[in-house]
């Protein structure tokens, strides 16, 4: 079953938002959970800080931002806001992990060891999760499943690193029932290794995320629109 709809653009942040959150909480009561253990982190890659403060404005304190530079940007004119927390969501290259420590409370695309060590020398405490490769896709990045378990141990050696679960991205499709499979998966894996935070589904899956156990979804489009050309 569909359940997303493209908002339309004269809708305002905050009508949207109200539908975002309708959504988490339908599909948090037909899972039979409480929609205060999932987590709506705003993926503002793309968009301006003034972007961030007008969700702030409406609540909003998680903020998801893919790309380590962009990010560097904006950092200054969102940092005075209390209480916000920023989770870098895309791909990390070792050598920009010093000035992502830096910038991010937390890391969800930790894939290697040699990634952990290299956030664990710049010496500021985060919080880890580790992208798991569950759709075996050559271009996607993400650990292969069969090596977590290193991983894991890698990463619970780093003592300024705090690992709160896996994060996967699944092949992309219009149907957001095709994810399903990859989400279970990831739900499998973080049981086999007794971690808790799922990070998982995006505006147009999310439901079937949260359904499959979600503890954090990465919402953009619904909440902002299409995003700027950069």
């Amino acid at each position: 079953m569909a359940y997303w709809n493209v908002q339309p653009a004269a809708q305002t942040l905050a009508e949207r938002l109200a539908a975002v959150r309708a959504r988490i909480c339908g599909a948090a009561e037909r899972a039979h959970r409480h929609p205060a253990g999932i987590t709506l982190l705003a993926v503002t890659k793309m968009f301006p800080a003034a972007t961030i403060a007008d969700a702030y404005a409406l609540g909003l304190r998680e903020f998801g931002e893919n790309y380590v530079q962009e990010f560097a940007a904006k950092a200054p004119d969102v940092r005075h806001l209390t209480g916000t927390r920023f989770h870098l969501i895309g791909h990390l290259q070792s050598n920009k992990s010093a000035i992502a420590a830096e910038l991010f409370d937390c890391i969800q695309t930790v894939d290697s060891p040699k990634l952990a060590r290299r956030l664990e020398s710049a010496g500021r405490d985060l919080e880890v999760m580790l992208e798991v490769n569950v759709s075996g896709e050559a271009a996607k990045s993400g650990a292969d499943p069969a090596a977590l378990r290193e991983l894991i141990a890698a990463v619970r050696e780093c003592p300024h690193l705090t690992l709160t679960g896996l994060m996967t991205m699944p092949p992309w499709s219009e149907d957001p029932e095709a994810a399903r499979p990859h989400f279970r998966r990831l739900r499998a894996l973080a049981e086999q290794h007794e971690l808790r935070g799922l990070s998982m589904g995006m505006s147009h899956d999310l439901e079937t995320a949260i359904e499959e156990g979600a503890t954090c979804v990465r919402v953009g489009t619904a909440l902002f629109g299409a995003r700027m050309k950069a």
